[in-house]
């Protein structure tokens, strides 16, 4: 099994959450909080190494959606944030840092670029896949217009692209967004699955896209559904 270095061991991100305690979404990188560790003590994982090699990772901390990613090669420079209990992962710029975005359930971003975040959120469907919103050019025409832009801003749809991986289907596009002020370039991938329409954007303003679109592309794509 071909596994990066980046993997070992995992770490147990922090997520804000008012449910009663659940199994632990997490990051792979090298320092663990609990999701829950400011709670009654129903999760014990704080700020603690796990000392645990890959094997051991695979056997009995991730169940079988999750072991696929351990598979493959995680690019350079990233981290995999996983989140079992709601069914999705992606990758994240190693040194992005954790942060609340409102009304969304996990999010990212820059150290010093706070525009430059990714956030994933979800609501409840039922649909069973992100085909059955309609074709990609009116779904993402719609979402990018009358969804994502506010009524002063200026719409640009620069690509939109589907892919099917593991039997799941997915539609990501990138779009520019123009304000009287300033402007903002992102990538967005969304997807429907587990009785859940999953919204993953990740962006930056639009005078550092040139610079880092690339990057940032990496995430949109590495979005995947997990099932639960």
């Amino acid at each position: 099994m071909a596994v990066s270095l980046n993997w070992i061991p995992p770490t147990f991100t922090k997520k804000a959450s008012t449910e009663p305690a659940r199994p632990c979404a997490f990051s792979l990188q090298n320092s663990v909080t609990c999701p829950y560790e400011e709670s009654t003590g129903n999760c014990n994982c704080k700020r603690r190494v796990l000392l645990l090699g890959v094997g051991a990772i695979t056997a009995t901390l991730l169940p079988g959606p999750a072991t696929s990613l351990l598979a493959q090669e995680m690019p350079q420079n990233y981290r995999a944030f996983v989140d079992i209990p709601d069914g999705y992962s992606y990758y994240y710029p190693s040194d992005w840092r954790e942060f609340d975005f409102r009304g969304h359930d996990s999010a990212f971003k820059d150290r010093f670029l706070q525009l430059q975040n990714v956030r994933v959120r979800f609501i409840p469907t039922d649909k069973k896949d992100i085909h059955d919103l309609g074709p990609i050019d009116e779904v993402v025409y719609n979402l990018v217009n009358h969804v994502y832009a506010a009524p002063n801003q200026m719409v640009n749809i620069l690509d939109m692209q589907e892919r099917t991986s593991d039997g799941k289907n997915y539609y990501t596009f990138e779009y520019e967004l123009t304000s009287p002020n300033y402007a903002s370039a992102s990538f967005a991938t969304i997807a429907i699955g587990n009785g859940r329409y999953y919204t993953l954007v990740v962006g930056a303003l639009e005078r550092r896209w040139r610079k880092v679109r690339n990057k940032l592309k990496v995430v949109a794509d590495s979005f995947k559904m997990l099932d639960i």
